[in-house]
């Protein structure tokens, strides 16, 4: 029987209230029913699959229903947000007497809602994330009893978790538009705040802070003077309006910022002269008001500063006493990384709110769950999260793409669960970190299976690449591997670009890939001008530090070739750039006719794929790595879900589009089909 759910999933126009959901089964599959209403918030599809865990909590509805200050409170997440939507919908359809907001905020409502827009116009979710800050600020405060029970709701969940910080999550789903959110948050603040000076609730200084530097770049339209302003380019602000925004003050910085700096570099063995024996440390470290100044130096003279975090749910304190968790060395490993990525974060905005004040947190991500490892219970939802938008509504809205595991003719469909979570059954046959330490080296040596999977996705790859070549598309879709650790993306990135071996007797023979749409030499094994494959680390480039010696290394040929590149676009010289900077501007640029990374075909990335990597002509992943939640599954995938077109079809929907995925056990599956460019 055909799957109608793969078929047509798209049901709801983008920019109307979603009238129709497809109903789900109990392990949170599309079944081939239609209901005729909005899908209720109940955090089945997808969800991170809980880790065993030591004590008696083990079932799905006691990870879902335990508290995170005490594990014997109880609350439930699904209901307070259902509950929350339920009020919001009936404040929506009020008069605008009734609202109870400024006549400021009444304005932009309105404009917003149905406003003639000349290009992009705000999608329902988005419309829907800001009416839920605004409820909550504006019109809980003056609704008694009512409005109380949520505000008392974010207190009693922020307490638990973030002692002193009172945070407001807006769950919405990978492409679903964060930044134009982030946009329509601004503009509500700072055109209240220049009308009603004394009036804490809003604000006009902004502190927006992104998990890396791709971000970061991105996030630049929010600056009223860019010359890309969303609030000029999207209309997002009445004219008469677009003055007020002028007086916002906004830092968007990265939050490795937030780490003390050395003051004055001195070694080791001068501290210790300077201290002399049985004396007091020298401290060289910044202090916090030091860090401050240096990274909010614009927002110091203010008080009550908007804080917006994006990708949110890498900020978060984690529990020292983590017994519960079972975690391999693997695991714990980056649990111990993530946990200090996010105790940077947050210890950045303690400081804030000591030194300054902060008068709204608003987290945006489309997972806000509590990682592995950090002391609260696996997967469960930041229960300051009052508004969800998840990957099944933005499906079933046509916002972003489909994704789904092609089943290859050249893999029996017996054997797809092999390649559906391909790392469980190949990684004992892969190197470790460290290619020095007696690890293969060795591209022919790859794992049969991860041949056989790499070559199904790339047949499947190939002939989108061809009806694209036919319909015109002057960038080719992009085919992105997501690796474990450096020697493997190595491996990997030899195995289908290319490389060059040193023969016994000095001389290089290059070794042309496997992969010839990949490959980044020539026929005579001449570099193509520019590489069609990039090897990437994501960990290191969103950091901002420079490159270690090893990735520099294995990734010296592209880079050459993209100093190259750039010099020539922009006139600057060759060493006008730094490594990181030359791989991150390639990066950014994927699919960007006329840009640096316009011709790129493939990725092999080192660690997670950078978060806000809004490349839009992502149609293959191959994951190669552990997958051991869903939430881990639905980050990687969602480098893939952003749509290439937001034209409307003949019945006022967007037209379906696919991301085809190997090697990631993603809860969603389904025949293979060649994509109609």
């Amino acid at each position: 029987m055909q799957n109608r759910f793969f078929e047509a999933p798209i049901l709801n126009s983008p920019y109307e209230y979603p009238a129709k959901h497809w109903a789900l089964d109990d392990k949170g599959q599309p079944t081939q029913q239609v209901n005729d209403s909005r899908r209720l918030a109940k955090f089945v599809s997808p969800i991170p699959n809980p880790q065993k865990r030591k004590g008696d909590v083990k079932t799905k509805d006691a990870l879902d229903n335990a508290a995170l200050s005490d594990e014997q409170q109880r609350y439930a997440h699904a209901e307070i947000i259902n509950t929350l939507r339920f009020e919001v919908d009936k404040w929506r359809v009020l008069p605008e007497q009734a609202w109870r907001v400024t006549p400021e905020t009444a304005r932009l409502l309105k404009h917003w809602r149905s406003y003639e827009f000349a290009g992009v116009r705000p999608f329902f979710c988005q419309i829907e994330a800001v009416e839920v800050a605004i409820w909550l600020v504006e019109v809980a405060p003056v609704s008694g009893a009512n409005g109380q029970r949520f505000l008392t709701h974010m207190k009693d969940a922020n307490a638990g978790a973030n002692p002193g910080l009172l945070r407001l999550a807006l769950k919405l789903a990978t492409g679903a538009g964060k930044t134009t959110v982030m946009a329509m948050l601004m503009a509500w603040q700072t055109i209240n705040a220049q009308r009603y000076k004394t009036n804490k609730k809003f604000s006009r200084g902004f502190l927006v802070v992104a998990p890396g530097l791709t971000i970061k770049d991105r996030l630049q339209v929010l600056q009223p003077n860019d010359a890309d302003s969303y609030f000029k380019t999207r209309e997002l602000v009445p004219a008469d309006l677009l003055r007020d925004l002028e007086s916002a003050r906004i830092v968007i910085t990265n939050y490795h910022a937030f780490k003390l700096r050395e003051r004055v570099e001195i070694s080791k063995g001068g501290k210790q002269l300077l201290q002399g024996q049985g004396g007091e440390p020298i401290s060289t470290l910044e202090t916090e008001g030091q860090m401050l100044q240096r990274v909010l130096a614009p927002l110091m003279a203010m008080k009550n500063i908007v804080v917006m975090n994006d990708e949110a749910h890498h900020c978060y304190r984690a529990k020292q006493d983590d017994a519960n968790a079972v975690l391999s060395a693997e695991e714990r490993k980056e649990a111990n990384e993530n946990n200090e990525a996010a105790r940077l974060w947050i210890s950045g905005l303690e400081a804030l709110q000591r030194k300054i004040g902060i008068a709204h947190v608003f987290d945006l991500s489309a997972t806000p769950f509590f990682l592995r490892g950090s002391g609260f219970i696996e997967g469960t939802l930041f229960p300051w999260t009052m508004s969800d938008f998840s990957l099944m509504d933005a499906i079933e809205c046509g916002i972003v793409k489909l994704p789904r595991v092609p089943i290859a003719d050249n893999i029996p469909g017996a054997e797809m669960p092999v390649y559906r979570d391909l790392w469980a059954n190949i990684s004992k046959e892969m190197p470790k970190a460290g290619r020095g330490k007696g690890a293969s080296n060795d591209p022919a040596a790859l794992p049969a299976k991860f041949v056989t999977a790499l070559s199904a996705l790339y047949t499947h790859y190939s002939r989108t690449f061809d009806a694209w070549a036919q319909a015109g598309i002057d960038v080719p879709p992009c085919f992105i591997v997501v690796c474990n650790n450096t020697s493997t993306s190595k491996l990997i990135y030899d195995y289908i670009a290319g490389f060059e071996q040193r023969l016994s007797d000095g001389s290089l023979q290059i070794i042309n890939g496997r992969k010839p749409l990949f490959r980044n030499y020539d026929e005579n094994n001449q570099p193509y001008a520019r590489p069609r494959t990039l090897l990437i680390d994501s960990a290191q480039l969103e950091a901002g530090e420079g490159l270690d010696d090893s990735f520099r290394q294995a990734a010296s040929s592209e880079i050459s070739q993209l100093r190259r590149e750039l010099s020539e676009r922009t006139g600057q010289t060759q060493d006008s750039f730094t490594d990181a900077e030359l791989l991150r501007h390639a990066m950014n640029t994927v699919g960007k006719a006329g840009r640096l990374g316009a011709q790129v075909r493939c990725v092999v990335s080192v660690s997670m794929l950078t978060e806000g990597w809004d490349a839009n002509t992502v149609t293959h992943i191959l994951g190669v790595r552990a997958f051991g939640t869903q939430l881990l599954c639905e980050q990687v995938v969602g480098r893939a879900l952003r749509r290439q077109s937001y034209e409307l079809n003949a019945n006022g929907l967007f037209d379906v589009e696919y991301a085809d995925v190997l090697g990631v056990p993603f809860d969603f599956n389904a025949e293979p089909t060649l994509v109609k460019p």
